[in-house]
């Protein structure tokens, strides 16, 4: 049986072709080499179409080193292209498009509104959900805040806290919003008035591009936000199994807990331990996180086809209910490295790797077998 080769494809950030995550890719190739696997990086620009080859960037374990040169097309794909607004993602889409009968290890998925839409049919995932709507019209935010104290604005396809508004109704007449730009930047706090609300909207350009969210508190004593970033993977036997929960805490004056906004990151159990005092209710909400995690990856699956792994955003309110924010198909395990869970990091970059071997005797084993039927029917 010929060596397996894993294609790690991305997305270049700028035109001088820097990779943000190649620290970590240099470490799934070192752990891939461990099990068989070969691997190397590419993005969808790499590409000789009429050549059918790969200008790929290898490491070389022995020299420590990166490397370029031309290679076939690899026998599985891991596509690690995160959402970007420019013709880079859309390079993606018409590489997926060209080649839509290669192995995948994962699939783009919806954005944060259809994603909503589509859990909400599950019986078992609704009660997680915060009440979530499509922005049409500025309307709509003042009606959400007729029913809830506090309210989020998310961008339907946002990432990173970029373009995120907190409003949140300090008495009968005045509101305090805050957030973060599209840049990241913190965004001074307000005060303002149900009627000035509509004026401060104006400019945000909400119509079809927002989501309006029933906001959860979950700021600590100190006033910073918090909440909980959830891996799950698929192991080397191919099954879903939860990989680690870390806890973030925002930066201060941030209405989110993004780590590259200047959030913290912290042990699970000890950001529930100043959330809670019972050791009882830990303990359940760490249960109901980890099922909740193995019922989303089962049911988007289904909706969306094979996926290897995925991140949930998890807010746990006073009284112990977990909260489902949103879910992301490409997430970072930097998380892990920073709160020093170092064997849970080893998994979170081993088992992609693990599971695309898996994969591969899979698809093998099939083609035997419809080979060994093919022979029979003769």
């Amino acid at each position: 049986m010929p060596q397996p080769v894993l294609g790690i494809m991305t997305l270049y950030l700028n035109n001088r072709k820097y990779i943000e995550e190649r620290s970590v890719f240099q470490k799934m190739i070192v752990a891939g080499n461990g099990l068989g696997l070969a691997s190397f990086v590419f993005t969808p620009e790499d590409i000789d179409r009429s050549r059918n080859l790969i200008n790929a960037q290898f490491y070389d374990t022995s020299k420590a080193r990166w490397t370029r040169k031309w290679t076939s097309f690899p026998t599985l794909i891991f596509d690690r292209c995160r959402y970007q607004p420019n013709k880079r993602f859309h390079q993606l889409q018409n590489f997926r498009k060209t080649y839509p009968k290669l192995v995948y290890l994962n699939r783009p998925i919806s954005n944060k509104w259809v994603i909503y839409e589509i859990m909400m049919k599950n019986s078992r995932i609704r009660p997680h959900l915060p009440e979530t709507k499509l922005c049409m019209r500025v309307k709509d935010v003042t009606d959400f805040l007729g029913r809830y104290n506090l309210v989020y604005l998310k961008p339907k396809n946002g990432t990173g806290g970029r373009g995120i508004l907190r409003i949140e109704r300090m008495t009968n007449q005045i509101y305090l919003i805050q957030g973060r730009d599209h840049n990241r930047k913190i965004i001074t706090p307000q005060r303002v008035t149900r009627s000035q609300i509509t004026e401060r909207l104006k400019n945000w350009q909400l119509p079809g591009r927002y989501l309006i969210q029933q906001g959860i508190q979950l700021k600590l004593k100190d006033g910073r936000v918090h909440d909980y970033r959830l891996l799950i993977q698929k192991n080397g036997t191919g099954n879903w199994e939860v990989t680690g929960c870390a806890g973030r805490i925002g930066a201060h004056r941030s209405i989110t807990s993004n780590l590259h906004g200047g959030g913290q990151a912290v042990k699970m159990d000890d950001l529930l331990g100043r959330w809670f005092d019972n050791e009882d209710k830990i303990r359940e909400v760490k249960q109901t996180a980890d099922d909740l995690a193995l019922e989303v990856s089962h049911f988007v699956e289904d909706k969306y086809g094979k996926l290897c792994e995925l991140a949930l955003d998890l807010a746990i309110d006073k009284e112990g209910h977990v909260w489902l924010l949103e879910i992301n198909p490409k997430p970072a395990r930097e998380v892990f490295k920073q709160i020093g869970e170092s064997d849970t990091y080893t998994k979170a970059i081993s088992r992609p790797m693990e599971y695309a071997l898996w994969l591969y005797r899979q698809k093998k084993a099939a083609k035997v077998a419809a080979s060994a039927k093919r022979k029979g029917m003769k």
